[in-house]
């Protein structure tokens, strides 16, 4: 390999990211892939020169998996990759490296490879997502913009995920925030406040597959002055099913979440939906009640979620829940019953059957698929092709 190449990506990294192009991978897969075997074992599995493990060995039995990842492992598939992430200086980063964002590492579904550009520190900031409809209202597009304005003014990044609508005109605010005397100075400028905190995008599509087309401008620009982010290999399009998958990582990011305008269902919801999942404070822009684009926000309002109506809001609600603002390890899940806590103590460690589960609890078989339901949708075990295992933080 090249120095130039060596630069971007190492054999470990090009192998990862390798393995992200393969057909039906999805996180959930890479992730018991890259949890049982290191990038180099794993590529070897999947090329069917290795032996798998047991779990691996299940999850390559659905579907055809394994023969459709054997017939596309290639060697100008890793070709395609490098060559892709050198032209576009595309970074990656993977699960359990020191330099992986401890916002994201104790997760409930972390990526296991992160495609970057910018500066991974742009993550240190205090964080407020930004997220809203693609068909926002002038009044929406000005509050947006005006209220990332003044977040990033004061220190909090903004971070969306560039779409159009209230994503971009979020991220067009938090950019003129950073430009001094018409744009002539960027970076080091300095409010009052301190430092003007990085813009954070995080985006459905490769690092190089630009969506909108129109967003090139505010995709380099968010490059340059913060960080942008992707679990999606290069080349890949902005298929459907990637934007909820983009929307966790969006939530995941977010100390707290601020929705300005959205329907009643949508991409937004899903959003607000995966940020309750973690325990994230979801804000909600009001709106006129004859504004079909402020429904969401107006339901979300009703549900309880407190409502914004300048930055001092956040900026209170930052104050309040801090919990996700150091590095110190957070464990968003909710306490567990003394019963649920035994059971989960016994289980720590390999992975078990249900029938394993049975008989190391005591538990009869019903009462211990159900427990085990429950323990899931609590974000304590999870399930990989019949195999279950507890997923400790920390």
């Amino acid at each position: 390999m090249s120095v130039v190449a060596q630069k971007f990506l190492d054999d470990d990294h090009l192998t990862a990211a390798a393995l992200t192009a393969l057909p039906k991978i999805g996180p959930k897969r890479l992730s018991t892939l890259l949890k049982y075997h290191d990038p180099q074992t794993a590529w070897a599995v999947v090329q069917g020169r290795a032996k798998p493990h047991e779990v691996v060995a299940a999850l390559m039995q659905e579907s055809g998996l394994g023969a459709m990842w054997r017939a596309n492992a290639t060697r100008d598939l890793q070709e395609q990759i490098l060559a892709r992430c050198k032209k576009a200086s595309i970074h990656v980063v993977l699960y359990g490296e020191s330099s992986y964002p401890s916002c994201l590492k104790n997760d409930l579904a972390p990526p296991a490879v992160l495609f970057y550009l910018g500066d991974l520190c742009a993550l240190n900031a205090r964080r407020v997502g930004m997220v809203g409809t693609r068909s926002a209202t002038a009044s929406g597009r000005y509050f947006a913009s005006h209220l990332a304005f003044e977040l990033t003014q004061n220190g909090v990044s903004v971070v969306s995920g560039l779409a159009r609508g209230i994503d971009a005109w979020a991220h067009r605010g938090a950019l003129r925030a950073r430009e001094k005397n018409h744009g002539e100075e960027m970076q080091k400028s300095k409010s009052a406040f301190g430092e003007l905190a990085p813009p954070v995008g995080v985006v459905a599509s490769g690092l190089d597959y630009v969506y909108p087309k129109e967003h090139g401008d505010l995709w380099r620009q968010v490059a340059q002055s913060g960080v942008l982010l992707s679990e999606s290999s290069p080349g890949s399009p902005p298929e459907a099913f990637r934007f909820p998958l983009r929307n966790r990582i969006l939530a995941a990011l977010s100390e707290v979440l601020v929705v300005v305008e959205s329907r009643d269902k949508g991409g937004s919801m899903i959003t607000v939906d995966e940020a309750q999942k973690r325990d994230i404070t979801v804000l909600a822009v009001p709106g006129s009640p004859r504004n079909i684009a402020s429904v969401g926000t107006n339901l979300l309002v009703q549900q309880g979620c407190l409502p914004v109506v300048g930055v001092d809001d956040v900026l209170v609600a930052l104050g309040l829940d801090n919990r996700r603002a150091n590095t110190a390890s957070f464990d968003p899940r909710p306490r567990l019953s003394e019963q649920d806590a035994h059971l989960v103590a016994v289980m720590v460690g390999a992975p078990f059957s249900l029938d394993e589960f049975v008989i190391r609890t005591g538990v009869p078989l019903l009462e211990a698929a159900i427990s085990l339901g429950r323990l899931e949708a609590l974000g304590w075990v999870v399930n990989n092709s019949g195999w279950w295992e507890v997923i400790e933080f920390g």
